[in-house]
């Protein structure tokens, strides 16, 4: 397996090597600076005991899962020390040997710790610029032996990022005209399937010609996003490519995935996007993915069907199924997801 940090700081590269020359659709609309703010979700007044500031951030929250499917999250609770702590010892994570390294290389999908490159290294027929770091962190904790005192951040991280994810997921569940916990107990949260990753974009002599990740959408139900402050992730809105440069201090960014979709029967859709590299800095994304528990059947909220206005759209399937059938095969937009509909 090549790793794409080991060649980007091989002294001789001065082109991408053809593998890695990634041709886009000439016909998709260039990325452009958005034409209206990135949607704002303020996660203590979801939980607000006056109930006009919780119902009107309720309904900002629906608004955000309808037009954008993303959206950045403030006042989540979770330290700022803690958050750049996190991306510090996956830096660090990188940094190691080869050797220190090869103890984590991937050899399945739902692996406990996989250290790879690519997508899927073994199908991608052009690779992407991109090195990570998968860990699963619930419902058992994992996390690499090294380096010293990464366990102990992650573990914290992956605390304090569930109880975000569990606030949303029931705010969601209101803001879908359902019970605040049905959607919590109807995917299994408690069990849920809660994953790490790291994705490091090294700097590429020539960004024009690769990806960092193509176009896709995200397994689980809605995934939260930090980075080192480099810019490069874009998200699809209304049929064009938009920058997400501008942050606000402290947030996480948020995009809904494809088992959220099948959960509120297409009210909310899974958000495509994509990783774009530099030719200058790393970019570095931590990434904490949260799904039902493997074995629940994902099905649309039987409260969210009606066989004249809106009927099933998707074929209930397990989430672990849905997963294998997506990491296990090249990533391209949200085909695994059109492969269910009804």
């Amino acid at each position: 397996m090549n790793f794409v940090k080991a060649l980007a700081e091989s002294p001789d590269l001065n082109s991408v090597p053809s593998i890695y020359n990634y041709s886009t659709n000439s016909n998709e609309p260039l990325a452009s600076d958005p034409q209206e703010s990135i949607p704002t979700i303020n996660f203590s007044l979801l939980n607000s005991t006056d109930a006009d500031l919780r119902s009107k951030e309720i309904q900002e929250l629906d608004k955000a899962c309808k037009e954008w499917g993303f959206f950045q999250v403030i006042n989540h609770g979770v330290p700022e020390a803690l958050m750049k702590m996190v991306i510090e010892k996956s830096y660090e994570f990188f940094n190691m040997t080869d050797e220190e390294k090869k103890d984590f290389e991937e050899k399945d999908v739902l692996d406990p710790i996989r250290y790879g490159t690519s997508f899927n290294f073994k199908k991608d027929i052009v690779l992407y610029w991109r090195d990570f770091l998968k860990v699963i962190v619930h419902p058992e904790f994992n996390c690499p032996n090294k380096p010293l005192g990464f366990s102990e951040v992650l573990f914290e991280y992956s605390q304090r990022t569930r109880e975000v994810a569990r606030g949303l997921l029931n705010g969601i569940s209101l803001s879908l005209g359902l019970d605040q916990s049905y959607a919590e107990k109807a995917l299994e949260f408690e069990s849920g399937l809660q994953i790490f990753v790291v994705n490091l974009y090294p700097p590429c002599p020539q960004p024009e010609l690769a990806i960092g990740m193509p176009p896709h959408s995200d397994h689980g139900l809605f995934t939260l996003l930090i980075n080192n402050g480099v810019a490069g992730l874009q998200i699809k809105h209304k049929g064009k490519w938009v920058n997400v440069n501008k942050t606000l201090p402290n947030s996480f960014l948020v995009n809904t995935a494809d088992q959220l979709e099948i959960f509120s029967n297409g009210k909310y859709r899974s958000v495509e996007h994509r990783a774009v590299v530099n030719n200058a800095v790393t970019r570095i994304s931590v990434v904490v993915a949260n799904g039902p528990a493997l074995d629940t059947v994902v099905r649309p909220a039987y409260k969210l069907v009606d066989e004249e206005t809106s009927p099933v759209a998707y074929v209930p399937m397990k989430y672990k199924e849905y997963l294998e059938m997506q990491q296990g095969n090249q990533i391209v937009g949200k085909k695994c997801l059109q492969r269910i509909q009804v």
